[in-house]
């Protein structure tokens, strides 16, 4: 159990530990890195990358954002199986809804919640 945690840390911080290189030394922007990571999570998933790093990483692996391609990229790898050539279109939107769905309402309640203010 105490193994567990210690792999979904180190698998986790190794994610965050890159993309904080990506800003700090190659000055990427954040939305740069959070696209590069979506587009490599999926581009990984698809090339049987991804997966063992999952079944060892766990949560560290599946919880930042790079977890949201490898969340796309399996949905559409089962939409594909199940419907064809329109999985390519569905599978991921389908796979993926609970969690988009989730951010956009807590979003939401949040912003009326709290007051946000532009930064000066």
């Amino acid at each position: 159990m105490l193994l567990d945690y210690i792999k979904v840390f180190i698998v986790g911080g190794l994610i965050c530990l890159i993309a904080q290189v990506m800003m700090d030394y190659f000055k990427m922007q954040t939305p740069y890195v959070m696209v590069t990571y979506v587009s490599l999570g999926a581009a990984l998933t698809f090339l049987g990358v991804y997966e063992p790093l999952v079944k060892f990483g766990q949560a560290g692996a599946t919880v930042p954002i790079i977890g949201f391609g490898y969340s796309l990229a399996k949905g559409v790898i089962k939409g594909i199986g199940t419907d064809g050539l329109l999985g390519v279109f569905t599978g991921g939107i389908s796979a993926t809804a609970g969690g988009v769905a989730a951010a956009i309402f807590f979003g939401y309640i949040i912003s009326v919640i709290f007051n946000p203010k532009a930064k000066p």
